[in-house]
């Protein structure tokens, strides 16, 4: 099978984080977390005005930066490692006995008790989906898998009749959270959903909390990518780089320096998984509401947001409707997003007037559309 950390709605590279310098800002994914893919064993980088802590999870890494300021840090790595532990018990789509998958096993359409994780997640990804009008849907890894970028790997382009037996399998309007009763509820017995563009920057934001909790309230937290900041980095607002999409994935440069305090951050994009077929480039990010791999110029959207779910799934869902339609949905929201549009030879830069005020150090930018 394929990279798994390069499948489905978006390609996430590798993240480099030094302590107060540069970030190389990873790309969003929709992700399946593969069983026995191990990265490496956890680490604590030693000493200083920041200590970083990381290990892996989900099929990818997490890495933390903390401005300790002299504290005890001793409970930051078995809690960090205790979310996200559990976190990939509700919703890794890998393990058999995760809530997530009893959900799918789940060919029924009555109401399965589900834990709030799990709920809380989905209430976000529908909210996201019913604004993007369906470009983010947590429902289509059935056409992901039909176009061989899924299970079980790569596979002959669907023909229109298959094509339309896996699309009547999909849609996120047949889903239904009920957070009073505990319950997910699906119209479709055959109806799975898959929370890889989501769950990510939802246990960053959990790592974030519960580092205030603790008594850390300067932090970076980076899970497989997802970005969550508070407060300042050890000299300032923290600083992320957004990688621009192209040459070689171990030799890409910078095209901007994003300044991030209280926010977080995701970029998604279509460059890194792809294949050729006839001459023609098969994008691995499939639109929802055609069942068909996007055709467009957008290489790559960053968006900025109060949260890293959210930030992760809107990134999502503005590279799903391209650089037109994609870029006006960001206005119309408010979002700080930019979009690195191909053109010719190289890459036009489009930031959004919130991006922008963003970019200006503008307070009245707003983080909370």
């Amino acid at each position: 099978m394929t990279d798994p950390l390069k499948q489905k709605y978006g390609s996430r590279a590798n993240v480099l984080l030094p302590l107060c310098l540069l970030i190389f800002v990873a790309l969003s994914a929709w992700r399946m977390w593969p069983s026995g893919q191990v990265p490496s064993a956890p680490q604590v980088q030693q000493p200083g005005p920041v200590q970083v802590f990381a290990g892996p999870t989900m099929g990818t890494t997490w890495k933390v930066s903390v401005v300790h300021e002299g504290r005890d840090v001793a409970a930051i790595q078995p809690m960090i490692e205790a979310e996200l532990a559990e976190i990939d018990r509700q919703m890794s789509t890998w393990r058999d006995d995760s809530a997530i998958s009893e959900f799918n096993r789940h060919a029924d359409t009555s109401a399965f008790p589900a834990p709030a994780g799990l709920l809380a997640v989905v209430t976000l990804a529908q909210q996201v989906s019913e604004r993007t009008g369906g470009a983010f849907d947590v429902t289509v890894s059935p056409l992901v898998d039909a176009w061989g970028f899924g299970r079980p790997g790569p596979v002959p382009a669907p023909t229109d009749e298959q094509l339309a037996a896996v699309r009547a399998r999909v849609g996120w309007q047949s889903l239904h959270v009920d957070r009073t009763a505990s319950t997910l509820r699906k119209d479709q017995p055959d109806l799975t959903i898959t929370l890889s563009a989501i769950a990510p920057g939802y246990a960053a934001d959990v790592i974030s909390d519960r580092l205030v909790e603790l008594g850390f309230p300067r932090h970076l937290v980076d899970v497989g990518g997802e970005f969550r900041a508070r407060g300042d980095g050890p000299e300032g607002p923290w600083r992320l780089g957004i990688e621009r999409p192209d040459g070689p994935a171990d030799d890409r440069v910078v095209q901007e320096v994003v300044p991030l305090r209280d926010a977080a951050l995701a970029t998604s994009g279509d460059y890194r998984n792809y294949r050729e077929e006839n001459g023609r480039r098969i994008s691995h990010t499939i639109d929802p509401r055609t069942g068909r791999p996007i055709d467009h110029t957008l290489a790559s959207v960053t968006v900025i947001h109060d949260t890293a779910a959210l930030a992760d799934a809107w990134a999502t869902g503005l590279n799903v409707l391209g650089p037109e339609d994609g870029f006006a949905l960001a206005e119309r929201e408010g979002l700080p997003a930019l979009f690195l549009v191909r053109d010719g030879d190289g890459f036009a830069a489009r930031a959004t007037a919130a991006f922008a005020a963003l970019r200006a150090g503008s307070p009245s930018a707003n983080l909370n559309p």
